[in-house]
């Protein structure tokens, strides 16, 4: 029997996100990251649309940042909890728990 691997993942501001496509939730890699996500940010998991990350690269240090604004802690494009509260009200609006 195959030994199976979890997905590699990479943090952005606090958010996990599969590292070889930077999703929350990836089929490709078997990765979803909302669970994990939910809890860091105070929220109980709940079935809810995956947040997006925005265009982002690695600085010299390997520190993900925007490239809009070329800044690893931009709450412009890095914000999660803001994003991750609006699935989370849609969802409950389409009925999902």
């Amino acid at each position: 029997m195959a030994e199976v691997q979890a997905a590699a993942s990479v943090e952005i501001n606090d958010a996990m996100f599969c590292s070889a496509h930077v999703k929350e939730v990836c089929e490709d890699c078997n990765f979803d990251g909302r669970e994990e996500n939910d809890a860091f940010f105070g929220y109980d998991p709940m079935d809810r649309d995956p947040i997006e990350a925005p265009n982002v690269t690695q600085n010299k240090e390997g520190v993900y940042q925007c490239k809009k604004h070329g800044s690893a802690g931009c709450n412009q494009c890095f914000g999660w909890k803001k994003q991750i509260t609006r699935a989370r009200t849609a969802a409950k609006k389409a009925g999902r728990k």
